[in-house]
């Protein structure tokens, strides 16, 4: 008897456990968030704009998976990083391989590219887009799952190609109609030779005063003295105005690169401030680098960021490969255009198609099928589960379409649709199929 209850009660127990945890909602991970219909449409509108400026440049699209081996990101970014050492999203698979969530995509990029044979003696223009993962304290813009956009041109050693990419970023600015709210920072890291020498110069400038460094830098002062330039503590920025400059140890090549890259942006008219604490927070750069950089958002704030990596095709097992490109965050770009109120998304729903009755019902599948054959770039929604025509008019005011097309026994008869606006004061019409199509265009372009 004792036994059977003690049985019962680990049942009720078990039952009780069961159904708590069916009761208790699953949320998202902290710093990864959804993407909902009603903000879908600001994306798909940023999204269209990038990749008509990218292929007006004769950039063609590569994708490449989120997950990678961990030791491609040690290689490329550096294993001395705030990135690698903090940020990575880093776990071994069955196999006991240690996978890791891509933190950026230029590695990637140039992974893919050495895998498929597309750099050695080629000329290659690619852009893609895509969510990486860095495990970093969720903020406005800022997530532990976040997108990118990049581009990356490999083959082209000459400073016009990185005007290029500076100037394309630039026409981006221009096409969301945010140039005057972004300013271009300009600097450039010499060859991997004088920046080695710099580094030498700076750590050896900075020992001295180690113990006035802030915990990070102090960290930084044998691994990465550059990054320290980085740094956001008043002191340690102070400490810095009398630091070896990196001008001074550029070697003659790379200064002739750069008084080249500024007199192309100068013809261009793309205006850009000098600022040579700007080192970039990632291993494989060298000579140019730049950030575009906005305070519409608050304090001042990287919105997309890129430079010369001639050295990480090579790094990363394939032939010596020149190298530079950008990129940027995708959720900061989107929050910018819409505090400036740029983003003007189409709407989701043109016209909503009302049948009323059992008759309508029967046909109104077909005739929605009509009109997307004779208008692809139509977006109808068909009304379904019947109704009422106050419900149905409801439910039409609702999907926010500019026109309800409504079909009853009197347009089945004379095989015509009624067409009702939504959003103006127009009178509603009733037309024919032929006539209805032609009425219905300019939505598609709207």
């Amino acid at each position: 008897m004792a036994h059977r209850v003690r049985n019962d009660h680990r049942q009720q127990i078990a039952t009780k456990t069961e159904v708590t945890s069916v009761a208790k909602s699953i949320q998202a991970i902290r710093g990864m968030n959804d993407l909902l219909p009603d903000q879908s449409p600001a994306w798909q509108q940023v999204e269209s704009i990038i990749r008509r400026v990218a292929a007006s440049y004769g950039y063609s699209e590569i994708r490449m998976p989120v997950l990678e081996q961990t030791a491609l990101f040690k290689r490329s970014i550096g294993e001395v990083t705030d990135i690698v050492e903090k940020e990575m999203y880093t776990f071994d698979d069955r196999n006991g391989e240690s996978l890791t969530l891509r933190p950026e995509g230029t590695a990637s990029c140039v992974r893919a590219g050495n895998q498929h044979g597309l750099l050695y003696n080629q000329i290659q223009r690619l852009w893609y887009m895509g969510p990486m993962f860095r495990y970093e304290r969720p903020q406005k813009g800022r997530y532990r799952q976040f997108h990118q956009f990049g581009i990356e041109t490999f083959g082209l050693p000459s400073a016009d190609a990185d005007a290029e990419v500076i100037l394309l970023s630039a026409r981006l600015w221009k096409a969301f109609g945010i140039a005057d709210q972004v300013e271009l920072q300009l600097n450039s890291l010499g060859s991997n030779e004088a920046r080695a020498r710099y580094r030498d110069a700076l750590r050896e400038y900075l020992e001295q005063y180690k113990e006035q460094l802030d915990e990070d830098s102090q960290r930084r002062l044998d691994s990465n003295p550059l990054r320290i330039l980085d740094s956001k503590d008043p002191n340690t920025q102070q400490l810095l105005e009398e630091a070896p400059r990196l001008s001074e140890y550029w070697d003659d090549e790379s200064r002739e690169h750069f008084e080249q890259l500024r007199a192309l942006l100068d013809e261009a008219g793309i205006r850009y401030t000098l600022n040579e604490r700007l080192v970039r927070g990632l291993d494989y750069y060298n000579r140019t680098v730049f950030e575009w950089v906005t305070t519409a958002l608050g304090a001042q704030g990287t919105v997309c960021a890129g430079g010369r990596y001639d050295g990480l095709v090579e790094q990363l097992g394939g032939k010596p490969t020149p190298a530079v490109g950008f990129a940027m965050g995708m959720e900061r770009l989107v929050l910018l255009l819409q505090e400036q109120n740029k983003l003007t998304p189409r709407r989701a729903v043109d016209a909503y198609l009302m049948p009323l009755g059992d008759a309508a019902e029967l046909k109104a599948a077909a005739i929605a099928e009509q009109l997307r054959d004779a208008l692809p770039e139509l977006r109808l929604v068909t009304h379904c589960g019947g109704g009422a025509m106050k419900k149905q008019m409801k439910k039409a005011d609702k999907s926010g379409a500019e026109v309800a097309l409504i079909i009853g026994e009197n347009e089945l008869a004379t095989q015509q649709v009624t067409v009702k606006p939504l959003r103006s004061e127009a009178e509603q019409i009733t037309l024919s199929h032929a006539e209805l199509i032609d009425h219905l265009r300019p939505l598609t372009q709207a």
